[in-house]
């Protein structure tokens, strides 16, 4: 392996005010990001309704978002270093404003999955570069450290705050409204990233490799939609799930041994040697893999078996993002009295307890437990403010894209497993339940296949049919394979927690120096 060159981070230095005004303009621009992921999943159906399209075409909708996203993370942070972290932020926002724009002229299923794509190219833009410029721009890591709480208490807020403004822009206007609520906010991004944010760059990079850059899009993109499919499928022998796989882990492969190979790599894979770092991503993928499953299941056992609205269900989440909206905040000084290892540990437990109180609770799950243990995860998911100070503590300064992407990355990964994993689990513990219900037999075979695919599909059977014990059977059903999930995720956040407390070093320090 060849040593790589010398490089240094070139920034602009910034008063206390100017920097924490960056950190508002970052966080807030973050909001919209993560805001404008969970607004789709509410607009969908009225946009189903006026653009009619097929099925295939309605997971492109949903997905290709996640796809391009991921697979522009690392190449676009490479770009910024190189180019200028403000350049390519706010060429972001350029990007998801006029993509969010051209929705008034988008009146085909085709336009729309356009439209998403090039939301995906600007998102990949901005989020890493949030995370890279907060580490720049403070130079002190106590600072940089409760800068970094703000950023994931407003990141965690987005996904609650979304559902609300969805409903309510879907009450009184089109779907397009779930779009165009993006222009006004990313003019003042603009307007406000020009006036504060300074700009950054890494002098010395070196090239942009081309060749890296494709394969690591190429090999996220099979990765990710490999696992898309497979859960889609149910079925992890699907061919086409696999060859994208298959291509997607080798593609990876060798992006990762050209970057180990090459004088100034896309990515500067050394970054895991550092002990603190390693377990700041480790935590921010097992968070995500068994977070968002288990919120995607609890969505809709509140929609599906307890009645709620959308508006209503997103309403009932709130006091979880707030818990883990204060958590966050209270992360830091909490770790300089205890250590950042044992808060960063105690959080992984402590979500892991709240998911396996859902998966060991009574056979009738009632909002109580529910909101109960998500109180718990939402405080506990609140210790990742710790993992984003560690992964930015554990890069050099030079290196703050390849950690801002990594972290992302993780994110990405970790949500699009979860869901994929997790949910194949439940699916087919749902499927395996229901089977046994007598109201399936009546239902007739291509009506019971229906009620098999999801909740939704056999409550909508169960309407049409006039079978209410089907409704009543599945929504059984589907409670056993959210406790199943519930003990799945927490299992794993346990697991991770001690993966974390034993890899992250005694004494880490996330306000200066690690010791041990």
């Amino acid at each position: 392996m060849t040593t790589t060159p010398t490089s240094t981070a070139t920034s602009t230095q910034v008063s206390t005010r100017r920097a924490w005004a960056a950190v508002a303009v970052l966080s807030a621009s973050l909001l919209v990001i993560t805001m404008d992921m969970t607004i789709l999943n509410i607009a969908l159906p009225d946009m189903a309704a006026e653009l009619r399209p097929t099925a295939n075409q309605q997971l492109w909708i949903v997905d290709v978002y996640s796809l391009v996203l991921a697979g522009l993370l690392v190449p676009w942070a490479a770009v910024a270093d190189r180019w200028g972290r403000r350049r390519m932020l706010l060429l972001g926002y350029a990007i998801f404003l006029v993509s969010s724009l051209l929705v008034l002229v988008a009146d085909t299923a085709e336009a729309v999955i356009v439209l998403r794509a090039l939301l995906g190219i600007g998102g990949a833009m901005i989020m890493p570069n949030t995370l890279s410029l907060i580490r720049v721009i403070f130079t002190d890591a106590a600072q940089r450290a409760t800068a970094l709480s703000i950023w994931a208490a407003v990141s965690g807020l987005g996904a609650a705050v979304g559902p609300l403004v969805g409903g309510f822009l879907l009450e009184h206007f089109s779907w397009h409204a779930a779009f165009l609520v993006n222009v006004p906010l990313m003019v003042a991004a603009i307007i406000a990233g020009l006036i504060v944010l300074p700009e950054s760059r890494v002098e010395g990079a070196g090239r942009w490799d081309v060749t890296a850059a494709v394969l690591a899009l190429v090999g996220m993109v099979a990765f990710v939609w490999s696992v898309k499919s497979f859960a889609k499928e149910a079925s992890f022998t699907h061919p086409p799930a696999l060859l994208a796989l298959a291509i997607g882990v080798g593609a990876l492969t060798v992006f990762v041994r050209r970057c180990l190979r090459s004088d100034s790599p896309l990515l500067d894979v050394g970054l895991f040697r550092s002990r603190p770092f390693s377990a700041g991503i480790i935590a921010a993928l097992g968070t995500t893999f068994a977070m968002l499953a288990a919120m995607l299941l609890l969505t809709q056992w509140l929609q599906l078996v307890e009645g709620a609205s959308p508006i209503e269900s997103g309403i009932k989440l709130i006091p979880v993002a707030l818990a883990g909206a204060v958590a966050s905040l209270a992360a830091p000084p909490l770790a300089r009295v205890v250590g950042a290892r044992t808060v960063l540990a105690s959080g992984l437990g402590l979500a892991g307890i709240g998911l396996l109180a859902v998966g060991l609770g009574p056979d009738e799950v009632t909002y109580p437990l529910v909101l109960t243990a998500m109180l718990f995860v939402g405080a506990g998911t609140g210790s990742l403010a710790i993992a984003s100070a560690m992964v930015m503590m554990g890069s050099p300064e030079d290196k703050a894209g390849n950690a801002g992407a990594l972290e992302e990355t993780s994110y990405e990964l970790g949500g699009t497993l979860g869901v994929a994993i997790l949910g194949s689990v439940s699916a087919l513990v749902y499927r395996a339940h229901l089977q046994s219900s007598a109201a399936l037999e009546q239902a007739g075979p291509r009506a019971a296949r229906a009620a098999e695919d999801s909740l939704g599909a056999a409550v909508a059977t169960a309407d049409e049919l006039g079978l209410p014990a089907l409704a009543t059977d599945a929504s059984a059903a589907f409670v056993d394979s959210l406790q199943v999930a519930g003990l799945a995720g927490g299992t794993l956040m346990l697991v991770v927690a001690a993966v974390v407390f034993v890899l992250t070093p005694r004494g880490t320090d996330i306000s200066g120096a690690t010791h041990g």
